[in-house]
């Protein structure tokens, strides 16, 4: 088969002859229909400070859909030919795909069943796969670590995938939702969403005062402005490692008795949910296409800021 392997900072990935995945006990593999392409993954290959969680040589990718190929003993929850998407995050070893073992850049990978979940019929793969991690991760930082619910007052920052994802979610579960994103076709599809406001910059915010704010895109500036922006009392939630540093105003948060907490990913119910959400209809991400083999192009993308939504590789 093909597959995108990783083997150092500062190299491309390169399309190499790879050995089909065997599935064990306990295990599934997964026949690949769509691979979600994430700016972590851009950030792999230009920032050496993530070495540190990767296991090179590795096959890149972490959010994805597909079908099953093949079940290993001890696998009773699923049968091959079911659709599925995969959490990226082993719930039992906390292991994640695609940096500490192979992921989702090839046409087979091989999996834990605990982390496959039924795709519903009415969902593509396109949108199961970028709801593994786009959705999972606003999902889990915006209702779990944030707590927000109906009617709170929610800020996001950045409308790339994660972002716009998190924006819809917010919406649809009744929230009041403000972005702040200076590309003016990111405001475009904020609007459309149906968000409240929209604004260019992080510091804007203030101007509403968000009690919780998810901070999508993780850059210096961006953590700093969400803090000046942040209610008194409120919490400024990180997902996103655009740089690995960042510097923050002390002042804001002693004088606010605000927060500032990271959250890393999320679990198989927070992706059930973003399902069912999609399956009613209830939310549509913008999602951008290429094929398989040019997953290096899109990380080029990605890397220049030139894609809508979530940039998604099909296979046949």
């Amino acid at each position: 088969m093909k597959a995108w392997q990783f083997t150092k900072t500062h190299k491309p990935l390169e399309l190499v002859d790879y050995p089909e995945p065997k599935a064990g006990n306990g295990e599934v593999v997964v026949d690949i229909k769509a691979s979600g392409l994430c700016h972590t993954d851009v950030t792999i290959l230009d920032d050496p400070g993530w070495m540190q969680l990767i296991k090179a040589p590795v096959i890149l990718g972490h959010e994805c859909a597909g079908v099953i190929d093949s079940v290993g003993e001890g696998v009773t929850d699923f049968k091959v030919g079911d659709r599925v998407g995969i959490c990226p995050i082993d719930p039992d070893t906390g292991t994640s795909i695609g940096g500490m073992i192979d992921g989702a850049y090839a046409n087979k990978m091989v999996v834990p069943a605990t982390e496959a979940i039924h795709l519903p019929d009415n969902v593509t793969f396109l949108q199961g796969a970028a709801a593994t991690d786009a959705g999972m991760t606003s999902h889990h930082a915006l209702f779990v670590v944030d707590g927000a619910k109906k009617d709170t007052k929610v800020g996001i920052v950045g409308m790339g995938g994660i972002g716009e994802f998190g924006a819809r979610l917010a919406v649809a579960k009744g929230c009041e939702v403000y972005i702040a994103d200076p590309k003016p076709e990111a405001q475009a599809i904020a609007k459309e969403i149906g968000v409240k406001q929209v604004f260019s910059d992080a510091s804007e915010m203030a101007k509403v005062s968000p009690e919780v704010i998810l901070d999508a895109a993780g850059f210096d500036t961006t953590t700093s402005h969400s803090l000046q922006a942040i209610a008194p009392f409120g919490k400024v939630v990180v997902v996103s490692m655009g740089i690995l540093h960042s510097t923050i105003s002390t002042w804001d948060l002693i004088m606010k008795q605000a927060s500032i907490v990271g959250s890393m990913g999320g679990n198989a119910e927070d992706i059930k949910d973003c399902y069912k959400l999609i399956s009613e209809g209830k939310i549509d991400p913008t999602i951008t296409t290429i094929t398989f083999d040019k997953i290096d192009q899109g990380l080029e993308k990605l890397r220049k800021g030139d894609v809508k939504g979530r940039l998604i590789a099909t296979q046949d």
